[in-house]
């Protein structure tokens, strides 16, 4: 048991330090970048799922020792689609990518969207 509270504690240190990262990188870009308190959206007056807010765009971020192989990004491939059967397109691309289109687009249209906690957006 006391392994397991180490354990966790260095998981959630280790997600913590990612979303630093993620906000700290997209403001090297330019873009407003803040991070939820403890992780946690409702912070940012978002859903709890909401790790953070990058150029408008609410993020959940996600650090794993390893991805799945078919969500690698293969070289001369700038981004990967995928999608459930019967669900929503998805696109995976490097994170330095995303910040770009963001700066570039001057934010995410999050007017747009409406507010849920599910990825069924349309």
């Amino acid at each position: 048991m006391w392994g397991q509270a180490i354990n966790g504690r260095a998981s959630k240190n280790k997600g913590h330090g990612f979303e630093r990262e993620l906000v700290q990188k997209a403001k090297a870009f330019g873009l407003e970048a803040e991070r939820a308190y403890a992780s946690n959206g409702r912070a940012l007056g978002e859903t709890e799922a909401v790790d953070a807010i990058v150029g408008g765009a609410r993020i959940q971020a996600k650090r794993r020792k390893s991805i799945a192989s078919f969500l690698q990004i293969p070289a001369g491939a700038d981004a990967v689609v995928f999608r459930e059967d019967r669900g929503t397109a998805l696109v995976l691309l490097p994170y330095d990518d995303f910040c770009r289109l963001l700066d570039s687009a001057g934010g995410f249209p999050v007017e747009s969207l409406e507010k849920t906690d599910d990825s069924k957006r349309v």
